[in-house]
């Protein structure tokens, strides 16, 4: 065999062996958008504390911050929500001058793994967009329409309330 058939032979025999052990799972995006009259500033204000979605979000009881402090880098949250599950979330990145913030979840019953998400506020002619994007896995035994479906449900429970809360 020559040195170029043993460096093919061995990268499909890693490939195949990530694909097996679970590590090739579909990395999946979504990406779901409002419209709102109001300008991004009135809207910014409502969304813009990590700590406050249950000011916004229907399906989010409460919010606990339990490492570092509201909206800097590392602030890490548990989000209790209605039906009593805990997800826990930690701050990336914070943006207050282009009104966006994005998180990630590192622990929760949700079916989704390796989950980073980013909610922005922009500004268009009639007033402003939301945008709420991110991209995951799928939990092992999930199928992906199931997680993406999950997912959607949560972002579009969360912009139609924005947009009943915003006007």
């Amino acid at each position: 065999m020559t040195l170029s058939l043993v460096r093919r032979a061995a990268v499909g025999l890693a490939v195949g062996l990530l694909a097996t052990s679970g590590f090739a799972a579909n990395v999946l995006s979504l990406k779901e958008k409002v419209e709102l009259t109001a300008p991004p500033q009135k809207v910014w204000e409502l969304i813009k504390d990590f700590d406050g979605w249950q000011n916004w979000h229907p399906a989010v009881a409460s919010t606990e911050i339990t490492s570092g402090k509201g909206n800097t880098h590392g602030t890490v949250r548990v989000l209790t929500t209605k039906d009593g599950a805990r997800i826990t979330e930690r701050l990336d990145r914070y943006q207050p001058k282009i009104f966006s913030y994005t998180y990630r979840i590192t622990d929760s019953p949700l079916p989704v793994a390796d989950y980073v998400s980013t909610l922005q506020v922009k500004a268009t002619k009639s007033g402003s967009v939301v945008t709420w994007s991110s991209h995951f896995k799928a939990k092992e035994g999930t199928p992906d329409a199931d997680a993406l479906k999950t997912m959607r449900d949560i972002y579009t429970a969360g912009l139609n309330s924005l947009r009943d809360k915003v006007k």
